[in-house]
């Protein structure tokens, strides 16, 4: 084929996300599965891919298909048309006829900002009678609560990567965090401590219900000696009780613990969190969704003229 003809080529959708499906599920079986397709039509839509490409995405010898140089490379290209292509399609529900009834956000407790509440009161001034429900919840339980459509749109720190049927964009804000303990824990009273020092006291850990992440926080282990829960809100309680110390959204402490709670003077602390809003690329955005979205990550000027 030559140059032209590569150039006018057109890759179908249902391709790319069987070959992004692949690579992150680890085969063409798991693949299919997620996809709610067979395994032999997945297979056809990524050596179709191949073809259309002239390139071996997999080696397929072993046992399970392995990325090939061009593969790993190729992936990159292959996430960035399927953001572009969520893109279209939020642009496009925003124009078209029809609002839904009901939106649904599910959001971390890391994320606090005045654009919230500015968004809010848009909201209701623009879509008077939308019902609008918000879930608290954290990390992969913010991706299961998307994944499965019981949330429109999800608000959570920022992950390594996420699932390639989810599409996800930073917010402008970045959430920030420190440790704490209560006024009255030992180690409140302590100067010049390392973050190893915190070992030998009891964590309070951030543990989500579904636990489909390996979170690695960067904290110590405190030998067995941890107790865990599924929000911020509370491990904020927990510590407050003295129960041990806490990483904690700072915005939480202040609006929620004034003056109950003690920030620890440890190196690197406190620290800055990206934070990424995510929709599912399997049930595109209502328009209503779609505004809030861009709202969120602060493209106003999108919205001139309305819809």
């Amino acid at each position: 084929m030559d140059a032209i003809g590569k150039t006018d080529m057109n890759y179908s959708p249902e391709s790319l996300q069987a070959f992004a499906q692949a690579v992150a599920l680890g085969s063409f079986s798991a693949a299919a599965r997620k996809l709610g397709k067979s395994q032999s039509t997945v297979s056809e839509a990524i050596a179709r891919l191949e073809a259309d490409l002239g390139l071996e995405l997999f080696e397929r010898g072993g046992r399970q298909p392995q990325l090939t140089d061009a593969g790993r490379s190729l992936l990159v290209r292959v996430e960035e048309i399927l953001a572009a292509s969520d893109r279209l399609q939020h642009a496009a529900a925003r124009w078209s006829e029809g609002v839904e009834s009901r939106v649904s956000l599910a959001m971390s407790d890391a994320y606090q900002s005045s654009r919230y509440e500015t968004c809010l009161a848009e909201l209701e001034a623009r879509y008077p009678d939308l019902e609008f429900e918000c879930l608290i919840a954290e990390h992969s339980d913010v991706i299961e609560l998307v994944e499965q459509g019981r949330a429109d749109l999800g608000l959570l720190a920022a992950q390594g990567r996420y699932p390639p049927q989810l599409g996800s964009a930073a917010v402008a804000e970045r959430a920030e965090f420190g440790l704490f303990v209560a006024q009255g824990h030992p180690l409140a009273q302590k100067t010049d401590l390392a973050l190893g020092d915190l070992a030998g006291w009891r964590l309070l850990r951030l543990n989500t219900v579904g636990d489909t992440l390996a979170i690695d926080d960067g904290l110590p282990s405190s030998g067995g000696r941890c107790w865990s829960a599924p929000s911020y809100l509370m491990l904020l309680e927990m510590a407050c009780n003295g129960f041990g110390w806490a990483e904690l959204p700072r915005w939480l402490v202040a609006g929620y613990a004034p003056g109950r709670l003690a920030e620890l003077d440890v190196p690197g602390w406190p620290r800055s969190q990206a934070v990424d809003a995510l929709w599912s690329r399997r049930r595109p955005l209502g328009p209503v969704a779609s505004w809030l979205l861009e709202r969120l990550l602060g493209r106003q000027a999108a919205f001139q003229g309305g819809f």
